[in-house]
């Protein structure tokens, strides 16, 4: 793969979208799927192609270690990926779709953790104690590459390179974690939330500013640590001042850096 083609975007068709169409509705934003890759190279969304080529390592050196990337799915609405308990034996990058973690407490609650979009990658957080820690539930139909661990550990020991790439991954999340544990009012963790979803989309060669919500409000809610109806809420008057437009769950960020300036204290970098 040269220069050229690694700086390529993704293969990925857009559609034109205004804040309303002759309907008087939104369109619907086209759907995310990170599958550009072949035999020989990396999806450029790949979560680990980056680290990979920065050191000159291909998917062929891949293969030599026997880490070789299984294509798993399709995972329906509602399906699985892994449960809380189940051995950890490998790590999975979304290809499509968008998948929930969450925790069920012991009163029956469930705790919404993250959200994760095509190119990200998820069960990071098994690594210790060897078994994964939390449900990873298909918000939509989900596709997935799937990482033997043992085999990317031993890549990671062979490359910094690469274990420099997953220390990073997993030290984001534990930010994030913290950061929404912080005392912040509704109108800063929504905008700080939708900042970062645009800012992820827009990082793998995505609309940053144009995606379906695939997670309900109430998943957005319980994530944000509000009630349903204050997301609602404050949706409707993002939506009343010109921050956004939305419609269900189609989103258009009308003013990022409006809503990046209001939840600053929440986001990194």
């Amino acid at each position: 793969m040269d220069t050229q083609d690694m700086m390529q975007q993704p293969s990925i068709k857009y559609f034109p979208m205004h804040p309303e169409n002759h309907t008087g509705r939104l369109p619907e934003p086209p759907s995310p799927i990170a599958d550009d890759g072949d035999e020989a190279n990396f999806c450029r969304t790949c979560a680990f192609s980056g680290a990979c080529l920065a050191v000159g390592y291909g998917k062929a050196d891949l293969t030599t270690l026997h880490c070789l990337v299984e294509h798993v799915g399709p995972f329906r609405t509602g399906e699985y990926v892994f449960r809380n308990g189940d051995p950890f034996r490998a790590i999975f990058a979304v290809r499509a779709g968008t998948v929930k973690t969450s925790l069920i407490d012991r009163d029956g609650r469930e705790q919404v953790l993250g959200f994760y979009l095509p190119g990200e990658v998820i069960g990071l957080n098994a690594i210790y104690p060897d078994q994964f820690p939390c449900d990873a539930v298909a918000l939509e139909s989900a596709q997935f590459c799937r990482f033997s661990f043992p085999a990317m550990s031993a890549l990671a020991a062979r490359l910094p390179a690469i274990q420099g790439h997953l220390f990073r991954m997993l030290s984001k999340e534990i930010g994030t974690a913290s950061l929404l544990a912080g005392d912040h009012s509704a109108d800063e963790r929504m905008a700080a939330f939708l900042t970062d979803l645009g800012e992820r989309y827009a990082a793998r060669g995505f609309s940053g500013t144009q995606f379906l919500l695939s997670m309900s409000r109430a998943d957005i809610a319980n994530y944000l640590r509000l009630a349903s109806e204050t997301v609602s809420r404050v949706l409707s008057r993002f939506r009343s001042v010109g921050l956004i437009e939305i419609e269900g769950r189609k989103l258009v960020l009308r003013d990022p850096s409006g809503l990046r300036d209001m939840g600053h204290s929440l986001l990194q970098g």
